[in-house]
Protein backbone atom coordinates (compact mmCIF):
# COMPACT_ATOMS: atom_id res chain seq x y z
CA UNK A 1 0.00 0.00 0.00
CA UNK A 2 2.93 2.45 0.80
CA UNK A 3 4.16 2.00 -2.74
CA UNK A 4 0.92 2.44 -4.50
CA UNK A 5 0.82 5.73 -2.98
CA UNK A 6 3.73 7.59 -4.07
CA UNK A 7 2.63 6.01 -7.60
CA UNK A 8 -0.78 7.94 -7.44
CA UNK A 9 1.37 10.80 -6.41
CA UNK A 10 3.58 10.79 -9.12
CA UNK A 11 0.78 10.46 -11.43
CA UNK A 12 -0.57 13.65 -9.83
CA UNK A 13 2.08 15.57 -10.43
CA UNK A 14 2.84 14.43 -13.96
CA UNK A 15 -0.43 15.58 -15.10
CA UNK A 16 -0.35 19.07 -13.48
CA UNK A 17 2.60 19.73 -14.81
CA UNK A 18 1.38 18.52 -18.32
CA UNK A 19 -1.70 20.41 -17.92
CA UNK A 20 0.60 23.46 -16.63
CA UNK A 21 2.63 23.00 -19.93
CA UNK A 22 0.08 23.42 -22.69
CA UNK A 23 -1.41 27.06 -21.14
CA UNK A 24 0.85 28.39 -23.39
CA UNK A 25 0.20 27.27 -26.52
CA UNK A 26 -1.89 29.29 -28.89
CA UNK A 27 -4.83 27.72 -30.58
CA UNK A 28 -4.96 25.89 -33.84
CA UNK A 29 -5.64 28.01 -37.12
CA UNK A 30 -9.05 27.77 -38.72
CA UNK A 31 -9.13 25.90 -42.20
CA UNK A 32 -8.55 27.88 -45.30
CA UNK A 33 -12.06 29.04 -47.44
CA UNK A 34 -11.50 26.17 -50.64
CA UNK A 35 -10.81 27.48 -53.64
CA UNK A 36 -12.78 26.33 -56.13
CA UNK A 37 -12.90 26.56 -60.14
CA UNK A 38 -16.22 27.80 -61.24
CA UNK A 39 -17.71 29.05 -64.91
CA UNK A 40 -19.73 32.09 -65.27
CA UNK A 41 -22.49 30.97 -67.70
CA UNK A 42 -24.62 32.83 -70.62
CA UNK A 43 -28.14 31.77 -71.31
CA UNK A 44 -29.29 32.31 -74.93
CA UNK A 45 -30.49 31.11 -78.09
CA UNK A 46 -26.83 29.52 -79.73
CA UNK A 47 -26.77 26.83 -82.44
CA UNK A 48 -24.54 23.80 -81.56
CA UNK A 49 -22.23 22.48 -83.91
CA UNK A 50 -21.66 18.56 -84.70
CA UNK A 51 -18.55 17.13 -85.92
CA UNK A 52 -18.03 13.92 -87.70
CA UNK A 53 -15.14 12.31 -88.77
CA UNK A 54 -15.30 10.97 -92.30
CA UNK A 55 -13.46 9.54 -95.22
CA UNK A 56 -13.50 10.61 -98.91
CA UNK A 57 -15.33 7.71 -101.38
CA UNK A 58 -17.03 7.25 -104.79
CA UNK A 59 -20.39 8.30 -105.34
CA UNK A 60 -20.36 4.96 -107.60
CA UNK A 61 -18.41 2.06 -106.71
CA UNK A 62 -18.97 -0.96 -108.64
CA UNK A 63 -18.40 -4.62 -107.06
CA UNK A 64 -17.03 -6.28 -110.58
CA UNK A 65 -17.69 -10.06 -110.72
CA UNK A 66 -17.53 -12.80 -113.89
CA UNK A 67 -20.84 -14.45 -114.46
CA UNK A 68 -19.20 -17.78 -114.77
CA UNK A 69 -17.18 -19.69 -112.83
CA UNK A 70 -13.43 -21.11 -113.57
CA UNK A 71 -9.58 -20.25 -112.66
CA UNK A 72 -8.14 -17.04 -112.81
CA UNK A 73 -5.65 -17.25 -115.27
CA UNK A 74 -4.31 -13.58 -115.37
CA UNK A 75 -4.50 -10.34 -113.60
CA UNK A 76 -4.15 -7.36 -115.54
CA UNK A 77 -4.98 -4.73 -112.58
CA UNK A 78 -3.36 -3.29 -109.31
CA UNK A 79 -5.18 -1.42 -106.67
CA UNK A 80 -4.68 1.80 -107.30
CA UNK A 81 -4.38 1.36 -110.90
CA UNK A 82 -6.67 3.69 -112.94
CA UNK A 83 -8.63 2.35 -115.99
CA UNK A 84 -10.34 3.07 -118.97
CA UNK A 85 -13.89 1.67 -120.16
CA UNK A 86 -13.74 -1.73 -121.74
CA UNK A 87 -10.03 -2.62 -120.71
CA UNK A 88 -9.59 -5.87 -119.38
CA UNK A 89 -8.56 -6.38 -115.38
CA UNK A 90 -8.97 -10.45 -115.37
CA UNK A 91 -9.02 -13.14 -117.32
CA UNK A 92 -10.36 -16.63 -116.74
CA UNK A 93 -9.35 -20.24 -118.33
CA UNK A 94 -11.59 -20.67 -120.78
CA UNK A 95 -10.89 -24.24 -122.15
CA UNK A 96 -13.52 -25.84 -120.41
CA UNK A 97 -16.44 -23.41 -121.22
CA UNK A 98 -14.88 -23.25 -125.25
CA UNK A 99 -15.46 -27.03 -125.46
CA UNK A 100 -19.17 -26.26 -124.37
CA UNK A 101 -19.50 -23.79 -127.06
CA UNK A 102 -18.17 -25.96 -129.37
CA UNK A 103 -20.98 -28.96 -128.43
CA UNK A 104 -23.53 -26.24 -128.67
CA UNK A 105 -22.14 -25.61 -132.11
CA UNK A 106 -22.60 -29.49 -133.12
CA UNK A 107 -25.97 -29.41 -131.56
CA UNK A 108 -26.79 -26.54 -134.17
CA UNK A 109 -25.33 -28.81 -136.93
CA UNK A 110 -27.59 -31.40 -136.14
CA UNK A 111 -30.88 -29.58 -135.23
CA UNK A 112 -30.17 -28.27 -138.87
CA UNK A 113 -29.84 -31.63 -140.86
CA UNK A 114 -33.08 -32.60 -138.98
CA UNK A 115 -34.95 -29.77 -139.50
CA UNK A 116 -34.09 -29.90 -143.45
CA UNK A 117 -34.99 -33.60 -143.33
CA UNK A 118 -38.31 -32.83 -141.87
CA UNK A 119 -38.92 -30.08 -144.25
CA UNK A 120 -38.04 -32.13 -147.65
CA UNK A 121 -40.73 -34.67 -146.12
CA UNK A 122 -43.31 -32.08 -145.22
CA UNK A 123 -43.00 -30.68 -148.68
CA UNK A 124 -43.20 -34.05 -150.43
CA UNK A 125 -46.32 -35.42 -148.46
CA UNK A 126 -48.07 -31.79 -149.32
CA UNK A 127 -47.52 -32.99 -153.16
CA UNK A 128 -48.67 -36.51 -152.46
CA UNK A 129 -51.95 -34.77 -150.23
CA UNK A 130 -52.32 -32.51 -152.93
CA UNK A 131 -52.80 -35.73 -155.62
CA UNK A 132 -54.85 -37.46 -152.86
CA UNK A 133 -52.21 -40.12 -152.43
CA UNK A 134 -52.22 -39.78 -148.62
CA UNK A 135 -54.59 -39.07 -146.39
CA UNK A 136 -54.81 -35.78 -144.39
CA UNK A 137 -53.81 -37.66 -141.10
CA UNK A 138 -50.72 -39.01 -142.71
CA UNK A 139 -49.64 -35.18 -143.92
CA UNK A 140 -50.48 -34.02 -140.15
CA UNK A 141 -47.87 -35.94 -138.50
CA UNK A 142 -45.06 -34.64 -141.29
CA UNK A 143 -46.41 -30.95 -140.61
CA UNK A 144 -46.20 -31.93 -136.97
CA UNK A 145 -42.62 -32.97 -137.44
CA UNK A 146 -41.25 -30.12 -139.01
CA UNK A 147 -42.26 -28.13 -136.66
CA UNK A 148 -40.85 -29.91 -134.06
CA UNK A 149 -37.93 -29.80 -135.59
CA UNK A 150 -37.54 -26.17 -136.15
CA UNK A 151 -38.06 -25.81 -132.25
CA UNK A 152 -35.44 -28.13 -131.65
CA UNK A 153 -33.04 -26.10 -134.41
CA UNK A 154 -33.92 -22.93 -132.28
CA UNK A 155 -33.72 -24.16 -129.18
CA UNK A 156 -29.87 -25.17 -130.63
CA UNK A 157 -29.32 -22.13 -131.65
CA UNK A 158 -29.88 -20.30 -128.29
CA UNK A 159 -27.51 -22.96 -126.82
CA UNK A 160 -24.77 -21.86 -128.74
CA UNK A 161 -25.77 -18.28 -128.42
CA UNK A 162 -25.67 -18.95 -124.97
CA UNK A 163 -22.00 -20.43 -125.49
CA UNK A 164 -21.31 -18.05 -127.23
CA UNK A 165 -21.57 -15.16 -124.53
CA UNK A 166 -19.96 -17.75 -121.68
CA UNK A 167 -16.82 -17.57 -123.66
CA UNK A 168 -16.61 -13.62 -123.72
CA UNK A 169 -17.68 -13.88 -119.63
CA UNK A 170 -14.14 -15.32 -119.32
CA UNK A 171 -12.75 -11.90 -119.62
CA UNK A 172 -13.82 -9.25 -116.98
CA UNK A 173 -13.51 -5.68 -118.32
CA UNK A 174 -14.14 -1.98 -116.82
CA UNK A 175 -17.74 -0.83 -117.85
CA UNK A 176 -16.66 2.76 -117.08
CA UNK A 177 -13.50 4.22 -116.34
CA UNK A 178 -12.11 4.52 -112.76
CA UNK A 179 -10.21 3.56 -110.46
CA UNK A 180 -9.39 0.19 -108.61
CA UNK A 181 -9.80 0.33 -105.33
CA UNK A 182 -9.70 -3.65 -104.21
CA UNK A 183 -8.45 -6.74 -106.07
CA UNK A 184 -10.07 -9.86 -104.45
CA UNK A 185 -8.82 -12.49 -106.72
CA UNK A 186 -5.23 -14.14 -107.35
CA UNK A 187 -3.95 -16.01 -110.45
CA UNK A 188 -4.46 -19.22 -109.86
CA UNK A 189 -7.32 -19.00 -107.80
CA UNK A 190 -10.67 -20.73 -108.02
CA UNK A 191 -13.84 -18.50 -108.36
CA UNK A 192 -17.58 -18.40 -108.65
CA UNK A 193 -19.86 -17.25 -110.57
CA UNK A 194 -20.71 -13.30 -109.15
CA UNK A 195 -18.22 -13.54 -106.43
CA UNK A 196 -16.93 -9.72 -106.15
CA UNK A 197 -13.12 -9.83 -107.59
CA UNK A 198 -12.49 -6.43 -108.19
CA UNK A 199 -13.91 -3.20 -106.87
CA UNK A 200 -14.32 0.14 -109.56
CA UNK A 201 -14.44 3.50 -108.42
CA UNK A 202 -15.94 5.12 -111.02
CA UNK A 203 -14.37 8.42 -112.28
CA UNK A 204 -16.27 11.57 -111.25
CA UNK A 205 -17.89 12.86 -108.31
CA UNK A 206 -15.99 12.22 -104.64
CA UNK A 207 -18.19 11.83 -101.43
CA UNK A 208 -17.58 11.89 -97.70
CA UNK A 209 -19.00 9.24 -95.87
CA UNK A 210 -20.05 9.56 -92.19
CA UNK A 211 -21.49 7.30 -89.51
CA UNK A 212 -23.95 8.78 -87.33
CA UNK A 213 -25.42 7.24 -84.00
CA UNK A 214 -29.25 6.78 -83.99
CA UNK A 215 -29.81 9.49 -81.67
CA UNK A 216 -28.62 12.42 -84.03
CA UNK A 217 -30.44 10.85 -87.09
CA UNK A 218 -32.80 13.44 -87.20
CA UNK A 219 -30.26 15.62 -87.26
CA UNK A 220 -28.74 15.01 -90.61
CA UNK A 221 -32.11 15.11 -93.14
CA UNK A 222 -30.80 14.38 -96.98
CA UNK A 223 -30.34 18.36 -98.17
CA UNK A 224 -28.40 19.59 -94.91
CA UNK A 225 -25.73 21.40 -95.11
CA UNK A 226 -22.35 21.17 -93.80
CA UNK A 227 -18.40 22.22 -93.85
CA UNK A 228 -16.47 19.60 -94.75
CA UNK A 229 -12.31 20.11 -94.06
CA UNK A 230 -9.57 17.36 -95.03
CA UNK A 231 -6.52 17.53 -92.66
CA UNK A 232 -4.13 16.45 -95.37
CA UNK A 233 -5.39 19.41 -97.40
CA UNK A 234 -5.00 22.30 -94.97
CA UNK A 235 -7.34 24.11 -93.02
CA UNK A 236 -9.89 25.71 -95.31
CA UNK A 237 -13.48 23.96 -95.71
CA UNK A 238 -15.78 23.47 -98.50
CA UNK A 239 -19.67 23.00 -98.84
CA UNK A 240 -21.65 20.03 -98.73
CA UNK A 241 -25.24 18.71 -98.70
CA UNK A 242 -26.25 15.75 -96.84
CA UNK A 243 -27.09 13.05 -100.11
CA UNK A 244 -28.19 10.01 -98.79
CA UNK A 245 -28.98 8.53 -95.37
CA UNK A 246 -29.06 4.70 -95.23
CA UNK A 247 -32.72 3.14 -94.15
CA UNK A 248 -31.02 0.65 -91.76
CA UNK A 249 -27.88 0.85 -89.00
CA UNK A 250 -24.97 -0.97 -90.01
CA UNK A 251 -25.55 -4.61 -87.49
CA UNK A 252 -22.14 -4.06 -85.94
CA UNK A 253 -21.83 -0.53 -85.00
CA UNK A 254 -25.36 0.23 -84.89
CA UNK A 255 -24.38 3.49 -86.81
CA UNK A 256 -26.64 4.73 -89.96
CA UNK A 257 -24.22 5.83 -92.94
CA UNK A 258 -24.34 9.32 -94.41
CA UNK A 259 -22.88 10.58 -97.60
CA UNK A 260 -22.33 14.06 -98.09
CA UNK A 261 -21.85 15.09 -101.50
CA UNK A 262 -19.50 18.18 -102.53
CA UNK A 263 -20.62 20.00 -105.42
CA UNK A 264 -17.22 22.07 -105.81
CA UNK A 265 -14.48 19.52 -104.29
CA UNK A 266 -10.97 20.92 -103.63
CA UNK A 267 -7.83 20.35 -105.38
CA UNK A 268 -6.09 17.40 -104.62
CA UNK A 269 -8.70 15.45 -103.14
CA UNK A 270 -8.24 11.68 -103.46
CA UNK A 271 -9.76 8.52 -102.22
CA UNK A 272 -9.82 7.34 -98.60
CA UNK A 273 -8.70 10.63 -97.36
CA UNK A 274 -9.83 11.84 -93.91
CA UNK A 275 -12.95 14.08 -93.43
CA UNK A 276 -14.04 16.27 -90.65
CA UNK A 277 -18.03 17.14 -91.28
CA UNK A 278 -18.89 20.33 -89.09
CA UNK A 279 -22.63 20.29 -88.93
CA UNK A 280 -25.10 22.35 -87.27
CA UNK A 281 -27.71 21.77 -85.14
CA UNK A 282 -31.09 23.39 -84.00
CA UNK A 283 -30.80 26.85 -81.84
CA UNK A 284 -30.69 25.69 -78.30
CA UNK A 285 -31.22 27.35 -74.67
CA UNK A 286 -29.12 25.18 -73.55
CA UNK A 287 -25.82 25.65 -71.56
CA UNK A 288 -22.74 23.74 -72.13
CA UNK A 289 -20.85 22.77 -69.33
CA UNK A 290 -18.00 20.30 -68.47
CA UNK A 291 -19.33 16.80 -67.52
CA UNK A 292 -16.91 17.54 -63.79
CA UNK A 293 -19.86 20.44 -63.01
CA UNK A 294 -22.71 17.68 -62.77
CA UNK A 295 -23.49 16.32 -58.84
CA UNK A 296 -25.65 13.66 -59.05
CA UNK A 297 -26.36 11.08 -56.18
CA UNK A 298 -30.10 10.24 -57.08
CA UNK A 299 -32.00 9.98 -59.95
CA UNK A 300 -32.29 13.83 -60.96
CA UNK A 301 -28.68 15.53 -61.99
CA UNK A 302 -27.86 19.43 -59.99
CA UNK A 303 -25.02 21.76 -60.13
CA UNK A 304 -23.25 23.65 -57.22
CA UNK A 305 -23.79 27.51 -57.53
CA UNK A 306 -22.31 30.14 -55.57
CA UNK A 307 -24.03 32.61 -54.24
CA UNK A 308 -23.04 36.56 -53.34
CA UNK A 309 -22.24 35.30 -50.47
CA UNK A 310 -19.52 32.80 -51.05
CA UNK A 311 -21.65 30.01 -49.76
CA UNK A 312 -22.70 26.82 -52.20
CA UNK A 313 -26.42 25.37 -52.52
CA UNK A 314 -27.45 22.87 -55.20
CA UNK A 315 -29.24 23.58 -57.99
CA UNK A 316 -31.51 21.17 -59.98
CA UNK A 317 -30.90 21.06 -63.75
CA UNK A 318 -32.22 19.16 -67.02
CA UNK A 319 -29.39 17.73 -69.19
CA UNK A 320 -30.68 17.60 -73.10
CA UNK A 321 -27.42 15.89 -74.24
CA UNK A 322 -23.91 15.30 -74.46
CA UNK A 323 -21.09 16.38 -76.78
CA UNK A 324 -18.33 15.07 -76.27
CA UNK A 325 -16.47 16.00 -72.73
CA UNK A 326 -19.17 18.32 -72.43
CA UNK A 327 -22.88 17.95 -71.22
CA UNK A 328 -25.72 20.57 -72.32
CA UNK A 329 -28.14 21.88 -69.66
CA UNK A 330 -31.35 23.58 -69.32
CA UNK A 331 -32.45 25.24 -66.20
CA UNK A 332 -30.04 28.08 -65.12
CA UNK A 333 -30.27 31.15 -65.02
CA UNK A 334 -28.30 33.93 -66.35
CA UNK A 335 -24.67 35.26 -65.01
CA UNK A 336 -24.85 32.21 -62.19
CA UNK A 337 -21.66 30.86 -61.01
CA UNK A 338 -21.19 27.20 -61.39
CA UNK A 339 -18.52 25.08 -60.05
CA UNK A 340 -17.01 22.74 -62.48
CA UNK A 341 -14.57 20.81 -60.19
CA UNK A 342 -14.64 18.87 -56.81
CA UNK A 343 -18.19 18.68 -56.58
CA UNK A 344 -18.51 15.64 -54.49
CA UNK A 345 -16.69 17.10 -52.04
CA UNK A 346 -19.13 19.86 -51.24
CA UNK A 347 -21.94 20.13 -48.89
CA UNK A 348 -25.11 22.79 -48.53
CA UNK A 349 -23.78 25.95 -47.19
CA UNK A 350 -19.94 25.25 -47.40
CA UNK A 351 -17.89 28.44 -48.17
CA UNK A 352 -15.82 28.69 -50.75
CA UNK A 353 -13.26 30.96 -52.57
CA UNK A 354 -13.24 31.44 -56.31
CA UNK A 355 -11.71 32.92 -59.19
CA UNK A 356 -13.66 36.08 -59.11
CA UNK A 357 -12.91 36.39 -54.74
CA UNK A 358 -10.20 39.75 -54.66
Amino acid sequence: MRYGGRGACALFLSAALFAFSGCGETPPEKAKTPLVRTQRIATGETVRTVNYAGSVRGRYEKNLAFRVGGRVIAREVNVGDRVKSGATLLRLDASDIVQESKRADAAVDAAKAQLDLAAANAARYRELYAAEAVPAAVLDQYETAYEAAAASYRQALAQAAEGQNAVSYTELSADSAGVISAVMAETGQIVAAGQTVVTLVQSGDLEVEIAVPEDRLADVPPGREAAVSFWALGSGSVLGTVREVAPVADPATRTYRVRIAMPAPPAGLALGMTANVAMGKAPTAAVRLPLSAIYQTGGTPAVWLVGEDGKVSLHEVEVEGYDGNDVLVQGLSGDALVVTAGVHKLHEGDEVRTEETP
